[in-house]
């Protein structure tokens, strides 16, 4: 497999527009035979403004700190990477939704990173083993570094990344909570992770099987109702961003969000009884035989 890290260093993050992503993603590539064409890439790239969060440097230092960290486990570093992505970029949710910057990081600074989470497999319908073209360029709950970020983004309560870590352990349930749109309320999103935190919620088919519930039942109970979110603080997100650059994120302890949108514990104990009973009525393959999982 050619595992491509760029030559030389690059210093500044850059916009890559999907077509020119795709453009290069041949076969060849994804199934190793060739390595992306980095000087192409770099012309198709769109400069970002002079903004000390666009250097490059602190985030291609994270990732290798991550594959050298997990080398032996790649998956462990989903857990691990989020929080610390997220306080490294400190970007707004709306620049987090041009896919431009995360095909920027997948195609031209983090190939590398990519193959190395995602290597190479068969399926049914690329018999040869390819890597999947959506870790390079895939919506965002499925793209490489879009899913860490937004995973960090979702489970944060406020400046608190810890649930993040504990959601993101298990990827199988990392996952599947990412594809569901009640992971938007911010409420619900910090009882699902209390539950998990507390130990109640602790195996995949668990958590698969009380996710599904949870997400049925949202389609029918407005949980914004029941546990009001709190208001964005724009200026609380803004003192955070200023600080970029000012504040190395540190690889053995766990960053500092912003101090916005932080879950009151109130709205949590006026969802937990509900989540509880979901959990304790949804339907658990093997649970009745008394099936063990790991």
């Amino acid at each position: 497999m050619t595992v491509q890290r760029p030559a030389g260093p690059i210093e500044r993050l850059a916009l890559l527009a999907e077509r020119e992503a795709t453009k290069h993603l041949t076969s060849a590539v994804l199934q190793g035979l060739e390595g992306l064409p980095q000087t192409a890439l770099e012309k198709a790239c769109e400069p970002l403004p002079g903004d000390v969060r666009w250097e490059a440097a602190p985030v291609r230092e994270l990732l290798d700190e991550a594959m050298d960290r997990f080398d032996d486990e790649p998956t462990r570093a989903d857990a691990w990477l989020p929080p610390r992505l997220h306080a490294t970029l400190r970007l707004s949710r709306r620049e987090a939704a041009d896919p431009r910057l995360w095909n920027f990081l997948a195609l031209r600074l983090a190939p590398d990173y990519v193959i190395w989470r995602n290597p190479p497999r068969s399926s049914g319908t690329s018999p040869v083993p390819q890597v999947n073209k959506n870790h390079f360029i895939g919506s965002f709950h499925k793209q490489t570094f879009s899913r860490l970020w937004w995973a960090a983004e979702f489970f944060r309560n406020g400046p608190d990344y810890g649930p993040v870590e504990i959601v993101c352990r298990n990827q199988e349930t990392f996952n599947s909570l990412l594809r569901l749109e009640i992971v938007y309320h911010r409420a619900t999103a910090r009882t699902i992770a209390r539950l998990m935190e507390d130990g109640t919620v602790r195996t995949t088919r668990e958590a698969n099987a009380f996710f599904k519930a949870v997400n049925a039942a949202g389609s029918t109970l407005f949980f914004e109702v029941m546990a009001p979110d709190e208001p964005w603080d724009a200026d609380a997100h803004r003192a955070w961003v200023a600080e970029a650059g000012a504040a190395h994120v540190q690889y053995e302890s766990l960053p500092d969000g912003p101090d916005d949108f932080q879950v009151p514990d109130a709205a949590v104990d006026a969802l937990l009884p509900l989540f509880k009973n979901l959990f304790t009525e949804a339907p658990i393959r093997g649970k009745e035989q008394g099936e063990a999982e790991a």
